[in-house]
């Protein structure tokens, strides 16, 4: 973390915006400008918590603010502590602390006993510019308060990002859901963080999710997630080229002389179009590329010089492979449309439970044609497998869609998400 001032700007600011927005010190819509209004808020904090009120986010202002960026806190019991008195302190409900400690007691707390407290506000937040770093550190703070979830790695990206899923439930029906194979579509990795923090509330509280029971979801399905396919595009997208990249130069060529990435890169940090990389008409996708004049890597539709050779792609090829999936979605953005078949490989049924999907959100089903059509990863989960995989395009406009239209699309989405966990 770097130390923040007033003047500075960048996604670390934005999230630190969204955090004392939270917390009531900051009433504007995070920005990422650290201004006079930020600077204050930040005094205000400080002051809360017996800091030198200079304004500036250094290491001890920063520590005391991750325990809200993560989300919890770990406290320790005092003598005459109750879980009623210890939820209505930090604004979260008792059966969230029981949830974030298996095996505690609500009558029989010990005192010196250490235990993870649950804020009473959500940890993803869904008005920010999503980074791997956030995603990242929601991830630790969701398996904080959620124990019941699996984390792990399904790989890592080319400059050595974890690729990470989480695993929701523990049924015989697994599907799979990734997001961000394209570094200007983001916005899809809030939209899988927000669902997984809403079913995971959802079923330790005992509640349903948009009208599905959690309880039988978990039961019945394993729904794997990984939400940042492409964390180094992401990276470049939204943080900019650093001096650092080893690809610096390159990445400049590649990117016909700018050093702006912000609203043209689809690519990984070799060039390489991920959805354009998988072996299911790779030859066809090369074919289209050279007729676009795509002669090498680029800011998008470059295929790459062999199918699956990046290692992005071999993660999700690796991982699709080490497990049963009955269907698989791959979010992107935009259009409001939903993509499912490849080839005429699609199984009967992928267009009954496309058409499903449609009815529930209102998104379009269609056929891709042209150089779209080849190389993704639906298209190569249906020519492998054989069975249901959809491509769906979140949102409408021109890419990388702003978060404002975050809740318009996930409200769209939710219904797919819980349909396709159970159809």
């Amino acid at each position: 973390m770097r130390t923040l001032r007033i003047g500075m700007s960048g996604t670390d600011v934005m999230e630190i915006q969204a955090m004392l927005k939270k917390l009531g010190f900051y009433n504007a819509a995070p920005d990422g400008i650290f201004g006079p209004q930020t600077q204050r808020a930040v005094i205000e904090f400080q002051r809360r918590y017996g800091l030198t009120p200079d304004g500036i986010i250094g290491v001890n202002t920063y520590n005391a603010m991750r325990r809200y960026l993560l989300g919890y806190d770990t406290y320790t019991i005092v003598c005459g502590d109750t879980l009623y008195a210890i939820a209505n302190r930090y604004g979260t409900a008792p059966d969230l602390i029981l949830t974030a400690n298996p095996g505690i007691f609500p009558n029989s707390l010990r005192v010196a006993q250490r235990i993870i407290v649950p804020y009473g506000f959500d940890v993803v937040d869904t008005n920010i510019d999503y980074t791997y770093e956030i995603m990242e550190r929601d991830i630790e703070g969701l398996k904080a308060r959620y124990p019941f979830l699996e984390v792990g790695i399904s790989g890592a990206s080319a400059l050595g990002r974890n690729l990470y899923y989480i695993r929701i439930g523990t049924g015989a029906n697994q599907v799979f859901y990734n997001g961000a194979h394209h570094s200007l579509e983001w916005i899809t990795v809030p939209v899988l963080m927000k669902f997984i923090e809403e079913f995971s509330r959802s079923y330790a509280q005992g509640q349903s999710l948009g009208g599905y029971d959690t309880q039988d979801i978990w039961n019945y399905s394993s729904i794997y997630i990984v939400p940042m396919v492409n964390p180094d595009g992401i990276e470049l997208v939204l943080n900019g080229l650093q001096p650092n990249n080893p690809n610096y130069q390159e990445l400049i060529r590649w990117n016909n002389g700018s050093t702006d990435f912000s609203t043209n890169w689809q690519s990984n940090n070799r060039g390489v179009d991920l959805n354009h990389n998988y072996n299911a008409g790779w030859e066809q996708s090369k074919e289209a590329e050279a007729a676009l004049g795509i002669t090498g890597p680029g800011p998008t539709r470059y295929s790459g010089l062999a199918p699956e050779s990046e290692p992005e792609v071999q993660a999700m090829v690796e991982f699709t492979r080490s497990h049963n999936f009955r269907l698989v979605l791959a979010y992107h953005s935009q259009g409001e449309v939903i993509f499912w078949n490849f080839q005429n490989l699609a199984p009967p049924e992928a267009l009954r439970i496309g058409n499903m999907l449609s009815g529930v959100s209102g998104y379009r089903l269609e056929e891709l044609t042209g150089i779209a059509a080849y190389a993704g990863y639906k298209d190569w989960f249906i020519k492998e497998y054989r069975r249901p995989g959809y491509t769906i395009e979140v949102g409408l406009g021109v890419n990388p869609l702003p978060i404002s239209q975050f809740d318009g699309i996930y409200a769209d989405n939710l219904p797919i998400l819980l349909l396709s966990s159970v159809v």
